[in-house]
């Protein structure tokens, strides 16, 4: 901005930032509340049989190598409390609101946060949220297509014994729905988070490569929780993307600078 504000007048500021953001979420709460078929048909309660997009694609990769295709499984879901199924209707038009409007609330805030950068500054931080808005929607298509299917396949077609036929309640998979989808979207920033800390001389490439294998330990292990299945094959298409993110992470971080090595060998002297 041209002038100098004061505190309420950057207070005014932030409130129509705010007010245009809850605006813009609630009419798209409003829309994906009547998409209701489109969303819950077509898109969360589409991982719950083996018609699902993934099992047609390890389908023709399993009948490449000529081998055994997925055995068909469909999952059903129950309703146990009265207005569960409404209230569960509209928390997930807010998500889906909340996902989609993610970039235009982004915006604003970056809106309001610019005037007080300088030039560099808003380069930097531009380009990061660029790069972090696409990680965390790449974080999503890959939970969804990959993570979240895998788990509910095996966590919903596992028995201890056929005498204890599984009833999943509705509340239950929309809850695992949504956690599985914002924890891999969050996993997903895990460059971001390496260029800031390398840009404030936490982190440097050296650091990473030196201790690769440690974090390929702590990855596989972040999987593991991240994926309660257990099972390998859902821990293998877990783990690969985020070691794949390490790397991303290397390679967006900056290199130690001399006065950095410097001083690291007169540390050691002393």
């Amino acid at each position: 901005m041209g002038k100098d504000m004061t505190f309420w007048e950057h207070l005014d500021e932030l409130r129509k930032v705010l007010f245009r953001s809850a605006v813009v979420l609630m009419v798209l709460t409003v829309v994906a509340f009547f998409c209701k078929e489109f969303i819950f048909d077509d898109i969360i309660l589409a991982p719950l049989s083996s018609d699902f997009q993934l099992y047609h694609w390890l389908n023709a990769l399993l009948a490449a190598l000529k081998l055994k295709p997925v055995e068909p499984f469909d999952i059903e879901l129950i309703n146990i409390e009265m207005s569960a199924q409404f209230f569960t209707h509209f928390r997930v038009a807010f998500y889906a609101a909340l996902i989609v409007a993610m970039p235009f609330i982004f915006y604003e805030l970056w809106s309001f946060v610019k005037p007080a950068l300088y030039d560099k500054e808003r380069k930097a931080v531009q380009r990061s949220f660029g790069f972090a808005a696409l990680l965390f929607y790449l974080g999503i298509v890959v939970g969804y297509y990959i993570v979240l299917p895998l788990t509910v396949r095996f966590l919903g077609t596992y028995q201890v014994s056929f005498e204890v036929p599984n009833q999943i309640s509705l509340k239950s998979y929309i809850g695992m729905f949504v956690s599985l989808i914002l924890i891999m979207g969050i996993v997903f920033e895990m460059p971001v988070l390496a260029a800031i800390l390398s840009r404030f001389g936490i982190i440097t490439k050296e650091l990473l490569r030196k201790y690769r294998k440690h974090a390929i330990v702590i990855l596989v292990i972040v999987a593991a929780i991240i994926t309660p299945s257990g099972d390998a094959v859902t821990l293998f298409f877990v783990a690969v993307p985020l070691y794949l993110l390490y790397e991303v992470s290397i390679l967006v971080c900056r290199k130690a600078q001399p006065e950095d090595e410097d001083e690291k060998e007169e540390d050691v002297k002393v």
